[in-house]
């Protein structure tokens, strides 16, 4: 049981969730390779509370196109300690799986 205590959930919002469903592939295959336990998917932006509700999420990143939305996820999970950013918009838009897991990791530790 102790493999399902390291695992880091990484929650992905953005527009609508298909633009990131490849960047959530890299990030899995990148997580894959460095061996890191996580458990990486995407939701819209709009289906965020239904997941915080569900699910013990590590950390919270934004597609570019959502940006405008931080302030107020930030508020959302402050009682819960999540860390929220904003995904690089060149990683998000070349689709860098291994660069938006590392930025996920480092807002965890």
């Amino acid at each position: 049981m102790s493999t399902d205590e390291q695992k880091v959930t990484i929650m992905l919002c953005c527009a609508a969730g298909m633009s990131t469903s490849i960047l959530v592939k890299n990030m899995q295959a990148a997580a894959k390779d460095e061996g890191v336990n996580a458990k990486i998917f995407a939701v819209p932006a709009a289906e965020a509370n239904e997941k915080l509700a569900q699910e013990r999420i590590d950390c919270i990143l934004l597609g570019p196109q959502v940006r405008y939305m931080l302030g107020s996820f930030k508020e959302k999970v402050a009682a819960q300690n999540i860390p929220v950013d904003v995904i690089n918009m060149q990683d998000y838009g070349m689709v860098k799986g291994d660069r938006v897991l590392q930025q996920g990791l480092k807002l965890i530790k």
